[in-house]
C-alpha cells in the first residue's frame, strides 16, 4: 500500500510540475511575439547580426546564463546547469537574414534596406529565447543546455568564415563537451500546431557553381564574325536540367540544379565575350552529387568547344545533407508526441532546401525538425521561404518553444 501511495504521489508531482510548465511556456507568448516583430524589423546580414547577436547576448544574461559573445563571428552561446553534473544537451537557433526587399505591409515590417528576415530565422531566435527563460526557471535538472545561437546560416560573405563550421571549429560543442543537439526549422508552407520528422536525410546537401562562358566578341549585325557565349550558355542552362531529367534516378533520392543569376552584356546591339552563369546543385545522396558535379563540367567544356568557345567551371560546395540520427530521433519521438499529440507529429518527405546545421549532425548525434508556421484560415496564399512575401503566423512560435523545452529536459532525463 505504501508503494502504491508512493507512485501515486510521484504521477501527481509530474503532472503538477508538467502543468506548471504549461502555464509558464503560455505566459510567455507576448514577449515570443514581440521578439520577433522587433527581430524581424530590424535585419541584418550574415556575419553583420551585431544588434541582433547583443539583444540575444542581454537576454540570457539577464536569466542568470553563462555567456560568450563573438563566438564564430558573431554567435552567441549560452551555458545553463542544473542542479547536478549530467549529460549536456545544445538547441540551436539561426540569426542572419537575407538581402531581400520586403513586400509585406505588416506594421513590424524592415526598417532596412533590402533586407528581410524572409526564411524565419526571426522566429528561430524568439523561439529559443523563449526556451531559454522558461528553462532557467525550472533548472531542477541534471546535466547542462548549451543555447546556440549562430549567424551566417544563409552562408558567409565572399573571402569570409561563418556559420556553423566556424563556430564548431572554434569550440561550441566542447568546454562541456555536447552530447545531442535539437533544432527546428519553422515553414510557411506547413499548418502551424504541427511538427513534421524525418529520420535520416531530412535537408539537402547545397553545391555552388559558376560557370564561365567566353566568346569572342562583335557587333550585333555580324555575329559571325564573333563567338557568341549568350548562345552558348542558352545550350548549357538546358544541358544541366537532362543531367537531372534523364540521367539520375530520382527514384531514389532527389536532386536539383537550379541557375540563380546570368550575367552578360552591356549593350542592345553588341555581342558580349563573356556571360557567367551562378547557381546551385541540391542532393539527398553524396554520389548523385558527385556524378552531377562531374557531368555539369563535362557537358558545359563540350558545348562550349563545340561553338567555338571556352567554358570554365568551378563549384564550391555548401552545406552537408542534414542527418538525422534515427535512433535518437526514434528514443526521442515520444517527446515530440507529448508536446504536440500524436496526430500532430506527422512522417515527412525530405526536402531540397539546406542548411548548415547538418555540420552539427556531422560531429554529435541529434536531429532538426519542421514546425508549421501556416495558418490554414488565412486568405492569403502559403508564400514560400527566400521570397518578398514571406510570412508566418505568430501563434505558431508557442508550440515550438514546448517542443524544444521538452526535448531537453526529457534527453538529460533520459537513461
Amino acid at each position: 500500500m505504501k508503494n502504491l501511495s508512493f507512485i501515486f504521489f510521484v504521477l501527481i508531482s509530474q503532472f503538477s510540475h508538467s502543468q506548471t510548465l504549461d502555464n509558464q511556456i503560455n505566459e510567455i507568448e507576448d514577449k515570443l511575439i514581440s521578439w520577433r516583430h522587433d527581430f524581424h524589423k530590424y535585419p541584418e546580414v550574415s556575419n553583420r547580426e551585431f544588434r541582433t547577436s547583443e539583444v540575444i547576448a542581454k537576454h540570457l544574461e539577464s536569466l542568470g546564463i553563462t555567456v560568450t559573445r563573438n563566438v564564430g563571428v558573431n554567435g552567441v552561446v549560452g551555458i545553463l546547469e542544473g542542479k547536478n553534473k549530467g549529460k549536456v544537451v545544445a538547441l540551436r537557433s539561426d540569426m542572419d537574414a537575407l538581402p531581400i526587399t520586403e513586400n509585406n505591409n505588416l506594421n513590424y515590417q524592415s526598417v532596412n534596406d533590402g533586407v528581410m528576415h524572409a526564411c524565419g530565422h526571426d522566429s528561430h531566435m524568439s523561439i529559443l529565447m523563449a526556451t531559454a527563460e522558461i528553462l532557467s526557471k525550472n533548472n531542477d535538472f541534471n546535466g547542462t543546455v548549451k543555447f546556440i545561437f549562430q549567424g551566417a546560416e544563409e552562408g558567409p560573405p565572399p573571402g569570409e568564415e561563418g556559420g556553423a563550421r566556424m563556430m564548431i571549429k572554434e569550440g561550441v560543442l566542447e568546454n562541456p563537451e555536447v552530447d545531442a543537439i535539437f533544432g527546428l526549422h519553422i515553414s510557411s508552407l506547413l499548418p502551424m500546431n504541427k511538427v513534421f520528422y524525418k529520420p535520416k536525410g531530412f535537408f539537402a546537401s547545397s553545391s555552388r557553381f559558376t560557370v564561365k562562358v567566353i566568346g569572342s566578341q562583335s557587333h550585333g549585325g555580324t555575329p559571325w564574325l564573333g563567338v557568341d557565349p549568350i548562345v552558348i550558355s542558352s545550350q548549357i542552362i538546358n544541358s544541366f536540367q537532362t543531367i537531372i531529367s534523364r540521367e539520375s534516378n530520382l527514384t531514389n533520392e532527389p536532386a536539383v540544379i537550379s541557375f540563380g543569376i546570368i550575367e552578360g552584356g552591356n549593350r542592345f546591339n553588341i555581342i558580349p565575350n563573356e556571360v557567367n552563369l551562378v547557381g546551385t546543385i541540391r542532393s539527398l545522396d553524396y554520389e548523385m552529387r558527385d556524378y552531377i558535379k562531374q557531368r555539369m563540367i563535362e557537358l558545359a567544356e563540350g558545348i562550349a568547344k563545340s561553338y567555338g568557345g571556352t567554358a570554365i567551371v568551378d563549384i564550391v560546395d555548401g552545406a552537408d545533407i542534414t542527418y538525422n540520427d534515427p535512433e535518437l530521433m526514434e528514443q526521442m519521438l515520444p517527446s515530440l508526441k507529448s508536446s504536440a499529440g500524436n496526430n500532430n507529429v506527422i512522417l515527412n518527405s525530405a526536402k531540397t532546401i539546406a542548411e548548415d546545421y547538418a555540420y552539427y549532425l556531422n560531429e554529435i548525434p541529434g536531429f532538426m525538425f519542421e514546425l508549421g508556421g501556416y495558418n490554414i484560415n488565412e486568405e492569403r496564399k502559403a508564400p514560400p521561404h527566400h521570397t518578398p512575401d514571406f510570412f508566418i503566423d505568430d501563434s505558431s512560435m508557442l508550440l515550438g518553444v514546448k517542443v524544444m523545452t521538452n526535448l531537453a529536459l526529457d534527453f538529460l532525463d533520459s537513461e
